[in-house]
């Protein structure tokens, strides 16, 4: 995926507007554009009402995300895991399971 998404990118010249800082960037404001579906609605009545504008602003998170990974070098499948090893130490299933708390609460 992340080689489609930067082969997009390099057809058309982009990567010279893409530094860490502007990707960071856009990707925060992709993030309200898919939360902006949810306002003042139900999560229900906005996944009926905006489904196909949520597969697509959820594309726009997911592909800045890679590039900004990319721009920083960041291998993303080794820093997911890295990420949910450092998550099960932090939320082990008999202090955590079916509760919503933050670990430092636990």
């Amino acid at each position: 995926m992340i080689e489609e998404v930067i082969a997009f990118r390099d057809e058309r010249n982009w990567k010279q507007f893409h530094n860490p800082k502007d990707l960071a960037l856009s990707l925060s404001l992709e993030a309200s554009e898919l939360l902006e579906n949810f306002q003042w609605k139900t999560s229900e009545q906005a996944i009926k009402e905006n489904m196909d504008n949520l597969k697509d602003e959820l594309a726009d998170v997911v592909i800045y995300a890679l590039l900004l990974s990319d721009a920083l070098d960041i291998n993303m499948e080794t820093a997911i895991k890295e990420k949910i090893r450092k998550n099960r130490s932090k939320y082990p299933v008999e202090k955590s399971f079916g509760i919503s708390k933050k670990y430092t609460d636990l």
